[in-house]
């Protein structure tokens, strides 16, 4: 059966457990993060050396997902998207029995190695096993499940440790993602991505040798598409990242609120995607999209930074830079299909989306050393 022949049904199943799995990869990103005051009191540690564990999570990720790439393309989107859940799952759930900080170090390199497979996994089965013509929702609703994740990590992570404590909220998080796991194994067999003939067979792809990758890779849209997503990290990983605890800082706001702050933004962000996959079909001018979006996004949390935001404010003007970022995220996606060749998509989605990873793997350091020394402001200048 032709890709373009597929029934909608088997679309939307396929949409769905993809769109599952990037949720648990978003809200594994933000597990530790939410709960950062709590580890803050449990460890006695700055927040700089609390900035250091997604700095180890998203560089390994970075540093692994172009490798993660050439394994889809040569074991298949769906056993590497298993592999990396499982371990990101284990990795969060062992974090339950560190007894010190320097325990979570190692722990966070493993979490950043399996969410690795995510961004070459996922938009290796959604660009092959999709009806072209609902691409630009199958990439929207890619990103509107994982910025869903995003919102969930701080509600889920912050209630269950006020409940109980910060240990039963990252066991709950691991729980979380091999439920997914689960339901990837029996309800995910249209997910294979390709047939893949062993080599020397018949219909078999041919070897490509290192050079052409690195000419495919380095080609100037590909690192374009790379810078892009590098840059929209950095400007984003701070407010996920210190942003509860910014606000808190800077605007007097208490825990609660502030993480309902971050909550709004992050959902409205994935009400932004939302709006941003039907653009995305209904225009081939993705990049001006991509570009007006983040602009607008810049400017409305200037004045966030700036100190002007009145009190609970913050929440709407947040909410609208979300939506503004969101809608660019279908763009981005398409762009990027754009610049991939066929049979490549594993390694390209993989090199181009570890810009993320590698854009978010400073940040955090850096910002947290901003709050320790009392620049809170921070955070929101480097979004902006």
């Amino acid at each position: 059966m032709s890709i373009a022949a597929r029934p909608l049904g088997k679309d939307i199943t396929i949409m769905g457990l993809v769109g599952l799995a990037h949720f648990a990869s978003h809200f594994f990103q933000l597990v530790l993060p939410s709960l950062i005051l709590f580890l803050k009191d449990e460890f006695a540690v700055q927040y700089a050396a609390l900035g250091l564990l997604p700095t180890l999570l998203y560089g390994t990720s970075g540093l692994a997902q172009t490798p993660a790439g050439f394994l889809v393309d040569r074991f298949g989107a769906r056993r590497v998207l298993l592999w990396g859940l499982s371990l990101l799952s284990v990795a969060t759930m062992a974090t339950a029995l560190a007894g010190e900080y320097w325990m979570l170090l190692p722990l966070a390199v493993l979490a950043g190695l399996g969410n690795s497979v995510f961004h070459p996994a996922d938009l290796s089965i959604l660009t092959s096993r999709i009806d072209p013509q609902r691409l630009g929702r199958a990439y929207g609703s890619h990103a509107l499940a994982g910025n869903l994740g995003w919102a969930a990590a701080p509600i889920l992570m912050v209630g269950v440790a006020n409940l109980y404590d910060w240990r039963a909220a990252v066991v709950v998080a691991g729980l979380v993602g091999l439920t997914i796991v689960a339901l990837i194994l029996l309800f995910g067999g249209d997910m294979a991505d390709e047939e893949r003939p062993a080599r020397g067979t018949p219909g078999a792809a041919p070897e490509v040798s290192l050079l052409r990758n690195l000419r495919l890779l380095l080609s100037p849209n590909i690192v374009s598409c790379f810078l892009y997503f590098a840059f929209l990290a950095a400007a984003l990983i701070g407010i996920q990242t210190f942003g509860p605890s910014a606000m808190t800082a800077l605007y007097g706001l208490d825990v609660e609120s502030a993480a309902l702050a971050l909550t709004v933004f992050l959902i409205a962000t994935a009400g932004g995607v939302a709006v941003g996959a039907v653009l995305a079909d209904r225009t081939d001018r993705h990049d001006l999209i991509a570009i007006c979006g983040m602009a607008c996004a810049a400017i409305l949390v200037l004045p966030v930074a700036m100190g002007l935001t009145p009190g609970m404010l913050i929440i709407v003007v947040l909410g609208a830079a979300g939506i503004a970022s969101g809608m660019t995220t279908p763009s981005r996606d398409m762009l990027v299909r754009a610049a991939t060749p066929s049979g490549a998509s594993g390694r390209v989605f993989g090199f181009v989306y570890s810009g993320l990873d590698l854009g978010s793997t400073a940040m955090p350091v850096c910002v947290g050393w901003m709050m320790d020394h009392g620049r809170p402001d921070g955070v929101f200048y480097v979004v902006c």
